[in-house]
């Protein structure tokens, strides 16, 4: 049989095999069976230390067999094998069950004593042995093992895969020898130039000797090399997008002498910042071009996004053309509008007739609204999902504004875009995106940078109340809440949960105690509201919940009740995450912090020290020191710099589907490549997928390349680019 990378599973292994990793891994082809690669390998030579295992965690080890016996079951019929391996230094049991005595036998001469193996199973403790109940294991035949033990530097290294209950990762390994024996030519998609100059290797020796290396010096090479073909398949692919957009024909627009946007910015009451100023300069040229803009912004939090956004809008509406800004929740639209109506002034705002447009508006107005939008009465629409319904029509929509970008999926932010005629595309969000990162999943977009921050903040302190190690901190963080309160000032709470349904926290006069807490979060808004209501200090204070199940109308209530200072203390989940915007709130309390992303938590941090009033940010959290959980927890309070909390981010929290789900909602096309560690190979890769699209734009010189970007980066996938 001759297999190629497309051949399906079925054909290459049979039915049977092919529905299990069907079901285990969603793997369809043989490609993506060879996709599937180890990640890690283990030395027969090497015992795996079993004192280290982790309980509850299911686990592949190298070891030796002890002991191993097998006896009658007492009180029900069968027999159970009783079997001790270990590494030298820790050992462990195995518990076999048998339907009779020679089935026991059987399993106990299978395991004899000297034997090596590959063991998997689920780590469990009993009478305070470490063991396996029933594991999977494989044995090293004894000549393998004698001729490895003789000559430790002829050792194999044994492929560890990712695997389930359901198939193993020897059973995995057999499937891929299977395949790899019967595969034919594997299309490559470097040339041998570029395989030369990089010092790479061959697709097919790359395959071979990740899957079934002779010595551990032939695995590196191989995932040099299949990272290279990764960031090389998906760079041309992004380029090939950014191409395809700057194909099509868009409508310049011209900003003019005297016009909307001179006159906005001759009524600032401030000067624009250095980064607005550039930001601005280099949208108002795409806005001259004669293919779509396609934009993304990324700013710290209050450098000024929204201003740059509205400029934008100011220019395109010049020509007649409107501007949509689709933002991720009604509160934050609500606020939107609000923000660009008051900078717009009196003299402009009527002009542009600013218009919200959201699910939840009474029908009336919504009809209204719709009509508003339809005619082309108003130039600046600024909605939630209701913006893509079926129903809302534009007169000429030239500029597509994407507020908080990772919020939306794919076929929502397309939607919209397919309401005007090629309009210019604007990204915003205020979530730094490492370079790197930027460069993977936006390398279609022409990226810009906001990192310096208006004149006249006063700025954040942050503090981590760890309680853990200091209970009684909790009780100095309401104290500390009720002092800025006292001055005049503004307090959020932010919650991980609308409800926890857990035990309500009590109040005594001195003391306010965290209800015990199961796996969720302690803390919901519910019961941190029946809790403050009994305290001594803050319970007689304004106080209002804000969360996401709330009716429209009285989420936008409560915002502006808190903007204007109705409100001393604002109850809330993460619905005011993002473009909240109260200048006099002081504090931001963040309960359960650890249950937040890091980007997330700097997120809320900069609803505070927005204008003039020093910020406080106090993360409460019952993580460990030296966890994971607290570590993000951590390194927020340790910096304000956005950036460089990415990368913590990145670091922390692994790099998940960069292409994929993170972004695009379909499943990542990276499988080796990490956009940190490999950040100089994905440089290269770009400088290689530019000079090849420079010289053969259809890559008809290149067709390994052209077939790799066809199965790699699939139908979903592409779709994702084009709307990202």
């Amino acid at each position: 049989m001759s297999l190629t990378l497309d051949s399906s599973l079925e054909e290459a292994l049979g039915a049977a095999s092919a529905k299990t990793l069907g079901r285990a891994f969603a793997m369809k082809s043989v490609g993506d069976l060879l996709a599937h690669y180890p990640r890690r390998y283990a030395d027969p030579g090497e015992l795996t230390p079993i004192r280290d295992l982790p309980i509850g965690e299911t686990v592949t080890i190298v070891a030796e067999v002890l002991s191993s016996s097998f006896r009658r079951m007492r009180n029900r019929p069968g027999a159970m094998v009783d079997v001790v391996i270990g590494d030298g230094v820790g050992r462990m049991s195995l518990t076999f069950f048998a339907k009779n005595i020679g089935a026991a036998e059987w399993r106990s001469n299978d395991l004899a004593v000297g034997r090596r193996g590959v063991f998997s199973g689920k780590v469990g403790e009993f009478n305070g042995v470490t063991q396996f109940a029933h594991p999977e294991y494989e044995l090293f035949d004894d000549e393998d093992a004698a001729r490895r033990r003789a000559d430790a530097r002829a050792a194999v290294p044994i492929p560890i895969y990712p695997a389930t209950s359901a198939i193993q990762t020897w059973q995995i390994a057999r499937l891929v020898g299977r395949v790899l024996d019967d595969l034919s030519t594997v299309p490559d998609p470097l040339t041998p130039e570029i395989r030369e100059r990089e010092e790479l290797l061959t697709a097919r020796e790359a395959l071979e000797r990740i899957h079934r290396p002779r010595t551990r010096n032939d695995i590196d090479p191989a995932v040099r090399t299949l990272r290279m073909h990764e960031a090389l398949t998906l760079q041309t692919a992004l380029l090939q997008q950014r191409d395809a957009v700057r194909a099509l024909a868009a409508t310049p627009r011209p900003a003019q002498p005297g016009g909307l946007l001179e006159r906005f910015d001759a009524a600032l009451p401030y000067t624009l910042t250095p980064d607005q100023s550039t930001v601005g300069a280099q949208i108002a040229e795409d806005l001259l071009g004669a293919w779509p803009m396609n934009r993304l912004v990324q700013g710290e939090v209050g450098s000024g996004k929204t201003l740059v956004a509205l400029r934008a809008m100011l220019q395109v509406a010049e020509s007649g053309g409107q501007a949509a800004l689709i933002a991720p929740t009604e509160v934050l639209a609500a606020q939107h509008l609000r923000s660009m109506t008051k900078m717009l002034g009196p003299q402009l705002a009527p002009l542009l007739m600013p218009t919200l447009l959201t699910g939840q508006l009474p029908a009336a107005e919504r009809r209204k609204a719709a009509l508003r939008v339809a005619s082309g009465q108003a130039l600046i629409v600024v909605g939630t999902h209701a913006l893509l319904g079926e129903k809302t029509t534009f007169a000429d929509l030239g500029l597509v504004v994407v507020d908080e970008q990772h919020r939306f999926g794919v076929e929502q932010r397309e939607a919209l875009r397919a309401k005007g005629s090629s309009p210019h595309a604007l990204v915003l969000t205020a979530t730094p995106i490492p370079r790197t990162v930027a460069m993977t999943v936006f390398g279609d977009l022409d990226t810009s940078v906001i990192r310096t921050m208006p004149a006249g903040r006063a700025g954040i302190e942050s503090y981590v109340a760890p309680l853990a190690e200091h209970p009684g901190w909790f009780n100095r963080v309401w104290a500390r809440a009720a002092e800025e309160i006292a001055q005049g000032r503004q307090v959020f709470a932010v919650c991980a949960a609308i409800d926890t349904a857990a035990k309500t926290a009590e109040a005594g006069e001195q003391s306010l105690l965290a209800p015990e807490g199961g796996n969720g979060p302690r803390w919901g808004v519910v019961q941190l509201d029946e809790a403050l209501a009994t305290h001594p200090k803050l319970g007689s204070l304004r106080r209002a919940v804000l969360h996401g199940r709330m009716p429209s109308e009285e989420k936008d209530a409560v915002m502006q009740a808190f903007a204007r200072g109705d409100i001393d203390l604002l109850l809330a989940t993460t619905v005011i995450e993002v473009g909240v915007d109260v200048p006099n709130a002081s504090t931001m309390i963040v309960l359960d912090a650890d249950r937040f992303g890091v980007s997330q938590l700097h997120q809320l941090r900069g609803r505070v020290g927005r204008g003039g009033v020093p910020g406080l940010c106090l993360l409460v959290t019952e993580a460990e020191a030296g966890s994971v959980a607290r570590e993000r927890v951590d390194a927020v309070a340790a910096t304000l710099d956005g950036f460089a909390l990415a990368e913590v981010d990145l670091e922390l929290r692994g790099e998940g589907d960069v292409l994929g789900a993170a972004q695009a909602g379909v499943r990542s096309s990276l499988k080796l490549l990490r956009v940190v560690k490999d950040a100089g190979l994905i440089t290269r890769a770009r400088e290689l997928a530019e000079g090849i699209l420079a010289v053969d734009p259809q890559l008809a010189a290149h067709p390994g390349l052209r077939e790799a970007i066809g199965r790699r980066v699939s139908d979903e996938d592409r779709a994702a680019l084009a709307k990202n």
